[in-house]
């Protein structure tokens, strides 16, 4: 068994992950989202970085990369379920009779 990356122990322990992930479905294909409260969150604290008046408390520049890494991290499960489906479909597997 291969241990997980250090920053997913760091991820798991520092974001609000309960209820922070959606899953849609897309053309049949699970897709994981961060829930639109998270969104909101991110585009807040972007909006925020933009502003030279009111820069990003260090607190808030943690969060944000964290959101980054979440990001990172459901784009890597999105990407590796769409292959897994992708790959089953031309096999055959996971398929109605």
């Amino acid at each position: 068994m291969t241990a997980a990356p250090p920053y997913l122990e760091t991820l798991a322990k520092a974001l609000p992950l309960e209820d922070a992930v959606r899953i849609e479905l897309r053309e049949g294909v699970p897709v994981f989202r961060a829930r639109p409260r998270i969104q909101e969150r991110i585009e807040e604290l972007l909006e925020k970085e933009k502003q030279p008046t009111s820069p990003l408390t260090e607190g808030e520049e943690r969060e944000l990369l964290q959101y980054e890494e979440l990001d990172e991290f459901l784009s890597l499960v999105n990407r590796l379920v769409r292959n897994s489906m992708r790959a089953g479909g031309e096999a055959g597997i996971g398929q109605a009779p």
